[in-house]
């Protein structure tokens, strides 16, 4: 990154956008303080309180979730520690009880119950129900990932950076962030993909060609106006190009004319025009072809000149190839009926489903209500128990999964070797230079090859997820929140390449936009 400036006002949302990999996370490493390696300037107003998600949990001991949650009250700290230990070791302690009920008294009259039961409800809407007084070192990364969300929403700071909030939140949980985003007095600075998000900030910041870019208002806004800038850029970039051709020509003329001259002087003055004109381009060719990206239906409306221009330079994008044959028949792929799962009692009952070649379906409910179940049983999983009812799934049909974690089995390997082993795991022909292609077509270089899995962002992680769903040529794809990590033109290529799909598709999202494009029938697991 550099050249990267903006503002933040007060009480301002402001949505951080931009590629996998551009340093939208070393910026905020940077903002909060814990990224020293940058020059320039972070300036803010005095007395300003910034508070950031964290990615890593050290020297955190023996805190409870509500300690760490609510570690930065005067006093809460303490007194809860008291109340939490003493118990148990006090016994006839007279100036340990006294101490206890002392910090019982003060904890009551500082209103820290009230905030305790408050955060309990929102935990539980997170549905994190009981982990209050949980050691958080015990908690998963997702867990972790949703406390750190919480503390943010009561740190009463001046200013909140939060990367990726939603990533591990069912729709009520993103809806209750989203809420207490849009009334909270201090400004938010969030890095999120997720347009449910985008669309209620007040502005969105764009991080691209090392620099960065303000647009006001929302994703919707963001969409128009980005359609805009980029063809002036395109027309500023042609410009550029056509006079690289020009001054290259203009080169080789003042060369030929210098020859050609008898005078010093002429000489002279060719030289010059000739130094000129190579100093210049020299300059021109320094500049990177800039990203240019225009959503999908903003370039519809493009006139012709723009939309000419736009396919010339637009930047490269995931290449998502999924099979499209109308004349398949629409034959049953999976088919329920009164179908009861679970483990030690019921997930859920009574469930019907019948899935065809061609159609969609959504599995919509809380997270642990049993969607995960429901699709390790389609794949043939038998760990649980089916306790009525039926499911029947073609046994024919090949099935692609996209996945929210990497294999382990593959973790620990570099790319290409994991792109080669998955291939071999499933008897399925891979050479090298089908592994090249693959790398091409999902925006890997040749060095990120080299990189093991474990290395790899969580966008690229996503992209190897995409690689391994499509491996098989599947008639029936299952997709589980697709659109967590994949940036904004990967999500736009994936929701295209869906429309076009002849197959079956049964997925999980929490991403509105996401639902709209693929639409299908919603099966409900659970409560809502």
């Amino acid at each position: 990154m550099k050249n990267v400036r903006f503002t933040i006002n007060d009480g301002e949302k402001i949505g951080v956008i931009g590629r996998n990999g551009v340093g939208k996370s070393t910026l905020f490493g940077i903002l909060a303080g814990t990224d020293k390696d940058f020059t320039g300037d972070i300036i803010y107003k005095n007395g300003v309180v910034v508070v950031a998600t964290q990615q890593e949990h050290h020297n955190v001991g023996n805190q409870t979730v509500l300690q760490y949650v609510l570690q930065g009250l005067p006093e809460y700290s303490d007194l809860s520690r008291i109340i939490e230990t003493y118990p148990m070791t006090m016994g006839d302690d007279m100036k340990m009880i006294n101490a206890y009920s002392e910090a019982l008294q003060r904890f009551d009259d500082k209103g820290f119950y009230q905030i305790e039961d408050q955060i309990e409800r929102e935990l539980d809407n997170f549905q994190l129900t009981g982990i209050a007084h949980q050691q958080f070192s015990t908690l998963s990364g997702g867990q972790k990932r949703l406390v750190e969300v919480v503390k943010i929403m009561h740190s009463d700071a001046h200013l909140a950076l939060i990367d990726e909030p939603t990533n591990h939140m069912d729709y009520i949980a993103k809806q209750q962030f989203v809420d207490w985003m849009k009334a909270a007095r201090e400004s938010v600075l969030v890095i999120t993909h997720d347009r449910d998000v985008l669309r209620e900030v007040d502005r969105i910041v764009e991080l691209k060609d090392g620099g960065s870019q303000s647009f006001k208002g929302n994703y919707d806004a963001y969409l128009k106006q980005n359609a805009v800038s980029t063809g002036s850029q395109m027309n500023e970039f042609e410009m550029i190009e056509r006079r690289i051709v020009n001054l290259k020509a203009k080169v080789i003329e003042y060369q030929r004319f210098k020859e050609k001259s008898r005078t010093p002087s002429t000489i002279q003055r060719f030289k010059r025009l000739e130094e000129q004109s190579r100093k210049e381009l020299a300059e021109l060719q320094k500049k990177e072809k800039p990203t240019f990206w225009i959503d999908k239906d903003s370039a519809a409306d493009l006139n012709y000149k723009t939309a000419a221009q736009y396919e010339k330079f637009k930047a490269k994008n995931v290449r998502i190839d999924l099979k499209n044959n109308d004349s398949r028949s629409k034959h049953v792929l999976v088919l329920a009926r009164g179908l009861s799962l679970g483990y030690t009692a019921p997930l859920f009952t009574g469930l019907n489903i019948d899935l065809r070649e061609g159609e969609a379906v959504e599995f919509r409910g809380r997270n642990g209500a049993g969607k995960t179940t429901l699709i390790k049983k389609i794949l043939g999983n038998t760990s649980m128990t089916q306790f009525d009812g039926e499911l029947t799934v073609d046994k024919q049909v090949r099935i692609g999964v996209y996945e929210q974690e990497v294999s382990p089995t593959y973790f620990k390997l570099p790319l290409e070797e994991a792109i080669e082993k998955m291939y071999m795991d499933r008897d399925l022909t891979i050479t090298t230079t089908k592994i090249r292609s693959l790398m091409s077509d999902y925006l890997f270089t040749e060095g990120d090859g080299k990189v093991p899995i474990e290395r790899l962002s969580g966008g690229q992680k996503a992209r190897f997820q995409l690689i391994t769903m499509l491996a098989n040529d599947p008639q029936l794809l299952i997709l589980d929140e697709p659109t967590n990590h994949l940036d904004l033109p990967s999500i736009e290529e994936m929701e295209t390449a869906l429309a076009r799909y002849s197959g079956a598709i049964i997925y999980v999202s929490h991403d509105n936009y996401f639902r709209d494009k693929i639409d299908g029938e919603v099966i409900i697991i659970g409560k809502e």
